[in-house]
């Protein structure tokens, strides 16, 4: 049996980040958030979100009950690298590999963000994944008609400063 945990969000301009574990063998599939706080100053400069993917990660594969000789496999994204050091310290490197993922584990992922972010009241873009840069503007023209929303915005990268809506708000 295998574990896959991947992330989504992790690049967007809003909302925090999902991260998810499946279980391809039993279908199992569940998840939590780095909070957006996270992705706003002064924690972002710091990267605490890495050291929250890594407790959230090293969280969900306990809540799975990870079973003896079970491995453990993670997305590549810089995200996941503090909880694949430590999945690989508890584990052994033979138990914890890190890889592309794809499939129903992607899916998952990428559906628990989206419904997250559906929450906000924004609606995204089809395909915005492989479309980036319109899937950005459409979330920053979305805070514009929308500026109490802001607070769900990832306010943290410095480049955004270049914009209008962040330099009174820069949190």
């Amino acid at each position: 049996m295998t574990i896959v945990i991947d992330d989504a969000g992790y690049g967007d301009l809003l909302f925090g980040a999902v991260i998810g574990a499946y279980r391809p063998e039993t279908g199992e599939f569940i998840y939590d958030v780095i909070d957006i706080k996270y992705f706003q100053r002064p924690r972002f400069a710091r990267k605490e979100y890495l050291s929250e993917a890594r407790r959230i990660a090293l969280e969900l594969v306990d809540r799975l009950g990870l079973e003896e000789g079970e491995q453990v496999q993670l997305c590549r994204g810089d995200i996941l690298d503090e909880a694949a050091a430590a999945l690989e310290e508890r584990l052994g490197k033979d138990r914890v590999a890190r890889v592309k993922v794809e499939g129903e584990a992607q899916r998952l992922v990428e559906l628990a963000y989206l419904n997250e972010i559906r929450n906000l009241g924004y609606e995204p873009i089809p395909d915005r994944t492989e479309r980036w840069g319109k899937s950005f503007f459409h979330m920053l023209r979305w805070l514009k008609a929308h500026p109490e929303m802001l607070r769900w915005a990832k306010t943290g990268w410095p480049r955004l400063k270049r914009f209008r809506l962040f330099k009174r708000r820069r949190g």
